[in-house]
């Protein structure tokens, strides 16, 4: 126990490492352990956005679910961008090359920005067209507007805190990372309870807690590659556009990007279809999504520590490593998952009654959790040998993936069990636990190929 926890104290404090030659199981611990804790981090932005929503109506509820199913667009951008930062940067720290891995930093915050004005400036405009699109009522339209429009405004603190977190994972320092989502977490948590149960601000209080927290945790980040953290060290004169790395950047992250957009587009069909069903189903919907995301979110922290580890042992020239640390990590998730689901069997009721205390809410949500688990072995695997191939800089294989799973399964599944065949929220829950089991099958089938030793980042 003692050499436990020593070796998490370890991990916390976030020294440098070489992860490419101490053991496989020290560098998962060392990294995952950081990783994890900034995942449940993230994913407590959610959580305790929705708990305090669900105080103030059922429509503010379904609000921030129709808001949230578009704003997974912007979480696609920043994911996919993460992904080829994490890529290009353990490459580069595994070559030995950190004056690379910098000026590559540099250019993924360049990049960021425009990306960020692009899509929250007119997201931010049309946001009553857009909840209206998304099959929102007059009246939660009337009350969820400035909600819609203050979340597309913060596209650049988005996308910022997920990108220069990718980086930092990269160059295996994801305690500076982890404890940027703690602070961020922090001063969303305090904004929240001041701003919607204090001062009344309604679904719009969510909105800027949330944004002041996630860019309060970007400027700590900023400090923190500005002074110099491990591997990295920003400087002004690395923020001169770079033709040649802005066209890897966008080259590795368009296929991560392209991952995550086809899996937001499907999520965005789903959520469409289960508003048809009422304000309710939506409401059990959003609610069920903030419990599966805060356990998978961590489950991704050990996923990205498999990227990074893919990532530097490549550069480092040890492919054989890479591969043997994609399988130990994958079968630890698999463990942690498993142990989940069977707690979501057992004790759902009581996770979503802490948030609405309805009952045909509390019945939807326990569906939703229910079912979505019982995929959670397959996800285990699934995750990390995507994120894997992603740290590998292959990220065409996920992207092709995620079409065939999500969009040529998934959604006509979800439409015909839910409607054709009178199944309501059931079918589409249904569909997302088959999509997903047959997409972690076949990632490892292809895994197994080694396309991915070959890749060049």
């Amino acid at each position: 126990m003692k050499k436990y926890l020593t070796l998490f104290l370890e991990a916390i404090r976030g020294e440098e490492q070489n992860y490419t030659q101490m053991s496989i199981n020290r560098a998962i611990f060392l990294l995952s352990i950081p990783m994890i804790l900034e995942m449940i981090g993230e994913s407590l932005f959610a959580i305790v956005d929705a708990f305090f929503v669900a105080k103030i109506s059922i429509e503010a509820i379904a609000t921030v679910g129709l808001t949230e199913s578009v704003l997974t667009l912007i979480y696609s951008v920043a994911i996919g961008l993460s992904s080829a930062a994490t890529a290009i940067v353990a490459r580069r720290v595994g070559e030995g090359n950190p004056q690379a891995a910098s000026h590559a930093v540099a250019q993924v915050i360049l990049i960021s920005l425009v990306l960020a004005a692009l899509i929250g400036i007119p997201g931010s405009i049309f946001a009553e067209d857009i909840l209206r699109l998304m099959g929102g009522e007059s009246h939660l339209i009337a009350q969820g507007v400035g909600f819609t429009r203050l979340m597309f405004l913060s596209s650049p603190a988005i996308i910022l805190l997920y990108t220069l977190s990718g980086a930092l994972r990269g160059a295996g320092n994801a305690s500076t990372a982890m404890r940027s989502i703690i602070l961020a977490n922090i001063i969303n948590m305090t904004l929240d309870a001041l701003l919607i149960m204090g001062l009344h601000f309604g679904v719009e209080g969510a909105a800027i807690a949330t944004t002041v927290g996630r860019s309060i945790g970007v400027l700590y980040q900023l400090y923190g590659l500005q002074k110099g953290s491990g591997n990295i060290h920003i400087r002004w004169e690395l923020f001169k556009p770079d033709p040649a790395i802005l066209q890897n950047l966008l080259k590795i992250g368009a296929g991560g990007t392209g991952q995550f957009l086809i899996q937001s587009a499907s999520w965005i069909f789903l959520t469409r279809i289960i508003s048809s069903f009422g304000s309710d189903a939506v409401a059990g919907y959003t609610i069920a999504i903030r419990i599966i995301v805060f356990t998978i979110l961590p489950a991704w922290g050990m996923a990205n520590a498999a990227a990074t580890l893919v990532g530097q042992n490549l550069g480092a020239g040890r492919p054989d490593r890479a591969e043997a640390s994609v399988w130990k990590t994958a079968f630890y998730n698999m463990i942690f998952l498993g142990l989940v689901s069977v707690l979501f069997w057992t004790s759902s009721p009581f996770f979503i009654a802490q948030f609405n205390t309805s009952p045909k809410v509390i019945e939807i949500g326990v569906l939703c959790l229910q079912v979505i688990s019982a995929g959670y072995l397959f996800f285990g695997y699934g995750m990390v040998i995507g994120q894997s191939l992603n740290g590998a800089g292959d990220t065409r294989t996920p992207t092709i993936l995620n079409f065939v799973c999500f969009w040529l399964i998934e959604i006509p599944l979800a439409y015909y069990l839910a409607v054709m065949q009178n199944l309501g929220p059931l079918g589409a829950f249904l569909s997302i636990a088959i999509s997903e089991s047959i997409l972690a099958l076949l990632g490892v089938i292809l895994f197994k190929r080694g396309r991915w030793k070959k890749m060049q980042v």
